[in-house]
């Protein structure tokens, strides 16, 4: 339901919080979340010290934090679908597999992101 506050401050505080429990909520619920928060806690300093300049470090890190987010939407999405559609169908199975696919192009993204930025600074290419 969309909010009829006004904007400001105090919204932008209640939307942090809300923010903060969709957050609470993956960590406790979602096991490939948890997985990817912490591998994203690795890899954003990482990327940070490889990046030759704020382009590139833009991109590696953005590409990290990118998968944990679309692993929000998806687990988003299988918690609406199990709560709408308790029995097996295919059109909740699809749902379900088209988020776990956008989370993967998400993967694949971020390999080949990396690939690309550091693949070349190594002599043998």
């Amino acid at each position: 339901m969309a909010s009829t506050e006004p904007r400001g401050l105090r919204q932008i505080i209640k939307a942090l919080g809300y923010s903060w429990q969709g957050l609470k909520a993956a960590w406790v619920h979602e096991a490939s979340f948890r997985l990817e928060a912490q591998l994203a806690a690795i890899l954003v300093p990482i990327a940070l010290y490889l990046g030759a300049n704020g382009v590139e470090r833009a991109l590696l890190a953005g590409s990290v934090l990118m998968v944990p987010a679309m692993e929000l939407m998806n687990g988003g999405l299988e918690a609406i679908v199990d709560k709408t559609t308790p029995e097996q169908h295919a059109l909740a199975g699809r749902a379900k597999d088209m988020g776990s696919a956008a989370v993967f192009i998400c993967m694949l993204i971020c390999s080949l992101t990396w690939l690309v930025i550091l693949l070349p600074r190594f002599e043998f290419f």
